[in-house]
């Protein structure tokens, strides 16, 4: 039996159970980081003394650089497309298909569309490159309708796995009926839905088949959306004008090169009062090499253990 004295002792060391432990003063947070644009013929492997991963110019403690490859390469990709960006794309069908088939064997991919503002998924990622082309058709030219709402609903059903994972999105980035404001708020969901799960999204900019009859202020917003969504969550826009690209082939290799130079990134960062969304900033030490990483990084929470009161005997 413990004498109080002795009960004493064990509560001021801690043995007997506190009322409440201390939350852990930081928890580790995963990122993709893909490296880019390095002028050299062939990019350099990235190590953990070359990466700096900062919040509020604060360096935060990095844990793993690990590059995507060979057994850590998997990777789910979806392709979008809008069923309203109908003007001449179906000549680019060929290009999309020598991009699905080009895909290295550790890649899935699954085909969705955008019809009236509505995510439709024609087929979940899959390996079969063959079922993956045969669900790619030429977009019909529905209405145009929030884009980035049918993004957000995209990303939100899509199981985790232990696959990293990117969307191609194929839209114009219109919505006739958003509001004109300073801030898409579909958009901005868009970008907190994909930086939540970790989803990186590259876009290519395609028009409605009467493009030249649209407002081209609203041409250049939808653009401007599309850069916005795909460079907070890590990735790539492309497009030239309010025409349609001539070729989506080059920008497809470029995309292509992205996902083959990409690294998981772990780094501590102290949890907050309650789980959100945070800036960080990720930087390369290596001259002349850059960096595309998401700008925000879910953080979880973390509740304290309470342990019940102790009965008095």
């Amino acid at each position: 039996m413990f004498t109080r004295p002795l009960l004493a002792a064990l509560a001021a060391i801690g043995l007997c159970g506190n009322a409440g432990e201390k939350s852990p003063t930081s928890v580790p947070v995963q990122i993709t980081v893909t490296a880019a644009h390095h002028l050299s013929a062939q990019l350099p492997i990235i190590t953990k003394d070359d990466l700096v991963v900062s919040e509020r110019y604060e360096a935060l403690p990095l844990t793993k650089v690990i590059p995507l490859t060979g057994a850590r390469a998997g990777l789910e990709l979806f392709l979008l497309v809008d069923e309203c960006s109908n003007c001449e794309l179906g000549p680019k069908l060929d290009e999309l298909q020598r991009f699905i088939r080009s895909q290295a064997p550790t890649t899935v991919i699954g085909v969705a569309y955008i019809r009236e503002g509505i995510v439709q998924v024609i087929e979940n990622p899959t390996a079969d490159r063959e079922r993956a082309i045969q669900a790619l058709t030429a977009p019909s030219g529905s209405k145009a309708a929030n884009p980035f709402g049918a993004l957000t609903d995209l990303i939100k059903n899509w199981p985790q796995t232990s696959s990293r994972r990117a969307v191609l999105m194929i839209a114009n980035g219109v919505n006739p009926a958003a509001p004109d404001e300073f801030q898409n708020v579909y958009a901005e969901g868009a970008i907190e839905a994909a930086e939540r799960a970790g989803v990186i999204v590259y876009a290519i900019y395609h028009p409605t088949a009467d493009y030249f009859k649209s407002d081209f202020s609203q041409i250049h917003s939808g653009q401007i959306l599309l850069s916005h969504v795909s460079y907070e969550t890590g990735g790539e826009a492309y497009f030239i004008g309010p025409e349609p690209l001539p070729s989506l082939a080059p920008f497809l290799s470029d995309i292509a090169e992205h996902l083959q130079n990409q690294y998981l990134v772990e780094f501590l960062i102290p949890p907050g009062d309650a789980s959100g969304l945070r800036s960080i900033t990720v930087k390369s030490n290596i001259p002349k090499m850059d960096l595309m990483a998401p700008d925000m990084v879910w953080v979880p929470s973390i509740t304290p253990l309470v342990h019940p009161p102790r009965r008095n005997r």
